[in-house]
């Protein structure tokens, strides 16, 4: 079976902050390749570089060396307003802390990004009540999220995310802020839309068992990729190398 093409490929990619001995190589010669369609977990210590990775992926940095391609295009090679448009038309971001604006309601809040791409009231309208629904918020719409509990205001977060139909959706820690049964709820979500949609997922997380829902981990430290397989292989290598 062929593979599909890579959506996301990082080649030698090096990122440095600060100079001389405040020097820090937050990423040092990652190389790695996620395919539309995958839904990928990226894991390691604290300080291994998978939220550099992760910024990196989402147009939110440029590396200091090496080259990121999305869909075989060059990043590093677009001006700052086409970086932009590809974040906006092309991307989804899941935060920990859900950032939905207080006061204001789920529909409008999940037709924020809609609105900064300049889309008619009527057409935001359908799409934001569409993704909302498919999250399982229907008539929770005008609710603000004073008004949701923790599991529903990441759901109204992932819904804001999914109303632009992004190819991507990057998760950062998007259970960190729930509990067990929460975060099973919002990670069978992920889930669904990856299988029942298409939409390629890449995740940021420090629990195995979240990281289980992923088809590969991609295992990090010290800013460089240490090994990647499917969840049981990076988790069982490490328990047999300890």
């Amino acid at each position: 079976m062929d593979m599909p093409a890579p959506i996301i490929e990082l080649q030698d990619v090096t990122k440095v902050y600060g100079h001389g001995d405040a020097e820090v190589r937050a990423m040092d010669g990652v190389t790695m390749s996620i395919a539309s369609g995958e839904f990928v977990a990226i894991m390691g210590p604290s300080g291994s570089g998978k939220s550099t990775a992760m910024n990196m992926i989402g147009c939110l940095d440029s590396p200091t060396s090496g080259e990121y391609l999305f869909n075989g295009v060059k990043v590093g090679a677009l001006s700052q307003d086409q970086r932009a448009l590809l974040r906006r038309n092309y991307l989804g971001f899941v935060f920990q802390g859900f950032n939905l604006l207080a006061r204001t309601s789920a529909l409008d809040n999940v037709e924020l990004p809609l609105i900064y791409k300049g889309m008619p009231a009527s057409e935001r309208r359908v799409l934001a009540l569409d993704a909302l629904a498919k999250v399982g918020l229907e008539g929770r719409e005008h609710h603000d999220p004073s008004e949701l509990s923790g599991g529903q205001q990441q759901r109204a977060a992932i819904a804001r995310a999914l109303a632009g139909n992004p190819q991507i959706i990057l998760a950062d820690e998007p259970t960190g802020n729930l509990d067990t049964k929460l975060s099973v709820e919002i990670m069978e979500l992920l889930k669904d839309l990856n299988e029942r949609d298409g939409i390629t997922i890449v995740m940021v997380t420090h629990e195995e068992d979240m990281a289980a829902y992923a088809h590969r981990v991609i295992w990090m430290v010290d800013g460089k990729v240490e090994r990647t397989g499917t969840p049981e292989e990076v988790f069982n290598h490490g328990k047999h190398s300890a």
